[in-house]
C-alpha cells in the first residue's frame, strides 16, 4: 500500500502525528475516521497523488500518532485533550511543519469532524474541503431516535465514564472491530486483508482504544459546547458533502439541507455504498474528489 509515499512522524505542540506523504502538486490533507487508521485511504491517494502533494495523517489517539494523556483521574475532566479543536489544531500543525500554508481537506466519519472544526478555526488556510457520511456532529445528537440510536448505539456507548467501553472492548477488540466496519459497509470484500491487518494492529493497543473512547466523550461534551458557540457561523471554503446511499446518514437525514445550514456554498451527492465511501466505492469517490478539486 501507499507505493512511492514516505512516512513520517511530526511534532506538533501537544504530541506527534503519523503520517504518509506523496506526490506533487496543490497541497491535499486525507482524515480517516473510526475505528481507522490513514490506510483508508490506500485504494485512491495513489491516484490522487499524481495530481496534488497527499497527506494522510493519523489522528491524535488513533493508529500510530500519539495518544494524549485524557480521561483519568487528576486529568482533565471535560476530555479537551481529544476536542475536535485540538484535533483540527494537531492537523493545521502538521501541515505548517510540511511547508504548506494553505491545502485542501477531505475527511471521512471522525475524520470528517476534525474538518468540520479545521474549516471553523482555520478556514483562512483551506481552499476546498469535502466531508465524508457525516452530518454535523450537534445535529445529529440533537435529532437522536430510537433507529438512530440503535445503528448508532456506539456513539452512547463509547461516552460512558472510563472504565467500562475500555474494558469491554478490550476483551475482544478484533471482534469488535470486525463487526463494527462489518455492520456499517454494504459492499461484502472492500476491506483488503493488508488493510484489515493494519485497522486491528493498531486497535489491539489499550491506548487507543481509550483514546478513541475520548475522542466521542469530547464529541458529547466539549465539542458540542463549540459547535453551539459557532452556529451563527458559516463555513466559507466550498464544501463537497458525499455520503453512502445505503447507510444511515441518508436514511437519517437531508444531508444537503443540514450542511448548507453551515456553509455557504454545498455541493455533493450519494454513491452507491454503505459507510466506508473511499474503500466500498473508490472509484466514484475518486471521481467524485476530482472533479470537485
Amino acid at each position: 500500500m501507499f507505493e512511492g509515499f514516505e512516512s513520517r512522524r511530526l511534532a506538533v505542540s501537544e504530541t506527534e502525528i503519523n503520517l504518509r506523504i506523496g506526490g506533487t502538486g496543490p497541497a491535499l490533507l486525507l482524515l480517516h475516521g473510526y475505528p481507522q487508521t490513514h490506510v483508508m485511504w490506500h485504494k485512491i491517494a495513489p491516484t490522487l497523488a499524481e495530481r496534488f502533494t497527499v497527506v494522510c495523517t493519523d489522528l491524535r489517539g488513533y493508529g500510530d500518532s500519539g495518544k494524549p494523556e485524557s480521561g483519568l483521574p487528576d486529568s482533565e475532566p471535560d476530555h479537551s485533550a481529544y476536542s475536535k479543536r485540538a484535533m483540527a489544531r494537531d492537523q493545521a500543525e502538521v501541515m505548517t511543519a510540511l511547508g504548506f500554508e494553505r491545502f485542501s481537506v477531505v475527511g471521512h466519519d471522525r475524520g470528517a469532524r476534525v474538518t468540520h472544526r479545521l474549516l471553523l478555526d482555520h478556514g483562512a488556510r483551506v481552499d476546498k474541503a469535502a466531508v465524508l457520511d457525516i452530518v454535523p456532529t450537534l445535529d445529529m445528537y440533537e435529532r437522536t431516535d430510537r433507529f438512530f440510536a440503535q445503528a448508532y448505539y456506539h456513539w452512547f456507548f463509547l461516552i460512558q465514564p472510563y472504565d467500562l467501553p475500555e474494558r469491554m472492548i478490550g476483551a475482544d477488540p478484533d471482534y469488535y472491530l470486525e463487526r463494527k466496519i462489518g455492520a456499517w459497509s454494504k459492499v461484502g470484500g472492500c476491506f483488503t486483508g493488508e488493510a484489515l491487518a493494519e485497522y486491528k494492529r493498531c486497535f489491539r493497543d489499550p491506548a487507543t482504544i481509550h483514546a478513541t473512547c475520548e475522542d466521542y466523550r469530547a464529541a458529547a461534551g466539549i465539542d458540542l459546547e463549540h459547535d453551539r458557540a459557532d452556529l451563527d457561523r458559516k463555513v466559507r471554503p466550498p464544501l463537497l458533502v458525499l455520503w453512502g446511499q445505503l447507510g444511515v446518514i441518508e436514511r437519517c437525514y437531508d444531508v444537503l439541507g443540514l450542511w448548507s445550514q453551515r456553509a455557504e456554498e454545498v455541493s455533493g451527492r450519494a454513491l452507491p455504498c454503505g459507510h466506508f465511501l473511499a474503500e466500498e466505492a473508490p472509484a466514484e469517490t475518486l471521481e467524485a474528489l476530482l472533479e470537485f478539486l
